[in-house]
C-alpha cells in the first residue's frame, strides 16, 4: 500500500521552497559571468552623477524621497529604488554595481560607467554648435565617449594592470556588457534648435555602434544593448506637450514616433554589426515595446497610474511641473505607494516598473535573441 506524505512535513517543505524561490530565481545564473560593465544615462546611473561637479543640475537626486522604497535613503539613483541594471546584477548573483566615480567602491564584480545627462553623440558636437538645453542640462556634458574613456582608464589602470593584452582580452570575454538606453538626451538637447531629429538619429546610432566596436576591440564578447523607451509616454513630455496629438497608447505621437525610428535604425545597424562580428553575442533589449506592453496592461501589473508621476507637483493629469520637480525643496512630495505608479519623477520610472521591465527582458521575449540564449551561448546553464 502506498504511504501518505506526512502533512506537517509536506507543508514545511513547501514553505521552504516558497521562501527560497525569490532569492533562488533572482540569482539563478550566478557564476555565469565574471563581471558586469554598464554604460548609459540616468536610467542606468547608480551614482556617477553625484560625483560630478559639472552635473550639479542633477543634485536633487541626492535628496529624499529618492531611494525611499528599497534603500530607504537616496543612493543617487533616479528612482525610488532599484533600476534594471540592479535587477540584472541580482539575476547574475552579483552585488549591485558601484559607480565608477566612487573611489572607495569595491569593483571586483563590475563597474557602472553610466551617468545622468549622458549622450550618444560626442561632446564636441554640442560645444562647436553651441547647443545647450539649459532647462534640463545647464552646460553639463558627459557622452558615451567619456564613458569609454573611463572604461579604458579602468581596464588599463586596474583590471588589466600588469598583464598582457591577450590575457586582458580573455578577462573581458568572461564579462557581460550592458549598454543601457543612450540617445534620448541627444534629442532633448536639440529641442528649440535648428537641428533635425534625423541628423541626430544617424549620429547617435553611429556613435553607439562605434562604441560597440571599441569594447569588442578590447575583448567584449557578450553584450546587451537597450533601445530607447517610448519617450512620448513620459509624464514630463506629456505635460509639456499636452496639446500635441496622441497615439493609440495615449502618449505624445511625435515623440514616440521619433523613438521608434531611432530603435529601427539601431536594430538595422546591430544586425550589420552581428554579421561583421560573428563571434560576439549581441542582444537587443526592446525597451520601447516592453514599456508599452506594461502600460497597456497596467492593471494586470498592479499599476493604477500609468501616466501621473509619483513624486511631483501640481496634481492634475500628470502631477508634473518643470519648475518644481522631485527632490527639490518646496512643495513636491512622493505618493504613498510608488508600486501603483509607472512614472517616478516625470522622466524616470519607479522600481516597480523597472522590475516589470527586467522580468520582460530576462525571463520573457523582450530581448532579441532571448536572455536564455545568451546564457546558453556562455555554456553556464545551471
Amino acid at each position: 500500500m502506498a504511504s501518505f506524505v506526512d502533512i506537517p512535513s509536506f507543508f514545511f517543505l513547501l514553505l521552504l521552497l516558497l521562501l527560497c524561490f525569490y532569492p533562488c530565481s533572482s540569482t539563478k545564473h550566478a557564476g555565469c559571468f565574471s563581471k558586469i560593465y554598464s554604460f548609459g544615462d540616468s536610467l542606468t546611473d547608480t551614482g556617477n552623477t553625484h560625483s560630478s561637479e559639472e552635473l550639479m543640475a542633477f543634485s536633487h537626486v541626492s535628496e529624499p524621497p529618492y531611494g525611499m522604497t528599497y534603500f530607504h535613503r537616496p543612493t543617487n539613483r533616479f528612482s525610488d529604488g532599484r533600476l534594471v541594471i540592479d535587477f540584472l546584477a541580482q539575476t547574475l548573483g552579483f552585488p549591485l554595481l558601484p559607480p565608477y566615480r566612487d573611489s572607495t567602491a569595491d569593483f571586483s564584480h563590475g563597474v557602472n560607467f553610466a551617468v545622468a545627462g549622458g549622450t550618444a553623440i560626442d561632446d564636441e558636437f554640442y560645444v562647436l554648435n553651441r547647443i545647450f538645453n539649459k532647462i534640463t542640462f545647464n552646460n553639463a556634458l558627459e557622452s558615451l565617449q567619456t564613458q569609454l574613456d573611463w572604461f579604458t582608464e579602468f581596464v588599463e589602470g586596474v583590471e588589466c594592470k600588469g598583464i598582457s593584452l591577450n590575457e586582458c582580452k580573455k578577462k573581458m570575454k568572461n564579462a557581460l556588457f550592458w549598454v543601457g538606453e543612450i540617445g534620448a538626451n541627444d534629442y532633448t538637447r536639440i529641442y528649440g534648435s535648428s537641428f533635425r531629429p534625423d541628423r541626430v538619429r544617424d549620429m547617435a546610432v553611429a556613435n553607439t555602434i562605434k562604441f560597440l566596436r571599441a569594447v569588442v576591440g578590447k575583448g567584449a564578447k557578450y553584450i546587451i544593448v537597450q533601445g530607447m523607451p517610448p519617450t512620448g509616454c513620459m509624464a514630463a513630455t506629456m505635460a509639456m506637450n499636452k496639446f500635441m496629438p496622441k497615439d493609440d497608447s495615449g502618449c505624445i505621437a511625435g515623440s514616440n514616433q521619433n523613438a521608434a525610428l531611432h530603435n529601427k535604425l539601431l536594430l538595422e545597424k546591430l544586425n550589420q554589426f552581428r554579421q561583421q562580428n560573428p563571434g560576439v553575442v549581441v542582444l537587443y533589449a526592446d525597451f520601447f515595446n516592453a514599456y508599452l506592453y506594461v502600460q497597456k496592461n497596467a492593471r494586470k501589473y498592479g499599476f493604477q497610474e500609468p501616466f501621473k508621476t509619483c513624486c511631483g507637483y501640481g496634481g492634475g493629469l500628470y502631477n508634473f511641473d518643470m519648475k518644481s520637480t522631485c527632490g527639490y525643496p518646496g512643495a513636491t512630495k512622493p505618493c504613498t505607494d510608488p508600486t501603483k505608479y509607472i512614472n517616478w519623477d516625470g522622466v524616470h520610472l519607479t522600481e516597480a516598473m523597472y522590475s516589470k521591465l527586467a522580468s520582460l527582458f530576462f525571463n520573457q521575449s523582450y530581448c532579441q535573441p532571448s536572455f536564455d540564449q545568451l546564457i546558453k551561448s556562455k555554456k553556464c546553464v545551471h
